[in-house]
């Protein structure tokens, strides 16, 4: 189900992160397969890392169809990837390729984990995020 909003966003500007409450909202709805999809497509990860990211195995995301609700925990783990990918495209300039680079790239700042590795867990999606916060405000290591 897509979000209706009631203004528009000049097309040169990335659609607006989604709020905590639109994620509680969503996810309780639970998303549809196909949004998985058109996530992992901003950037280009692979149904195993998107399965990963979502704390499901990969032939369970390949049995779905697309107009199949995935649960609650995997619908919230899309949507804060959303918002995380989002993120990072808007750190790096849009540059879908720099930013799947970096997402498979061990940090220090994450014990020298990739932070696609980090996103089998809420938690590490928080600390993926802070990682992009950093580097909007020139902080590194």
């Amino acid at each position: 189900m897509a979000l209706a909003s009631s203004f528009s966003v000049p097309s040169s500007r990335p659609p607006a992160l989604l709020s905590a409450e639109e994620i509680i909202a969503r996810s309780r709805q639970g998303v549809l397969r196909r949004d998985a999809d058109r996530v992992a497509s901003l950037v280009g990860i692979t149904d195993k890392e998107l399965a990963v990211a979502l704390g499901l195995s990969a032939s369970y995301l390949h049995r779905l169809k697309e107009d199949q609700r995935i649960s609650q925990d995997a619908s919230e783990r899309l949507l804060l990837l959303e918002n995380l990918l989002r993120h990072a495209l808007d750190t790096f300039e849009e540059r879908a390729p720099t930013v799947l680079n970096w997402l498979r790239s061990p940090l220090r700042e994450l014990n020298g984990q990739a932070p696609l590795q980090a996103l089998d867990t809420v938690t590490g999606y928080t600390l993926v995020d802070r990682v992009l916060g950093r580097i909007d405000h020139g902080i590194f290591g």
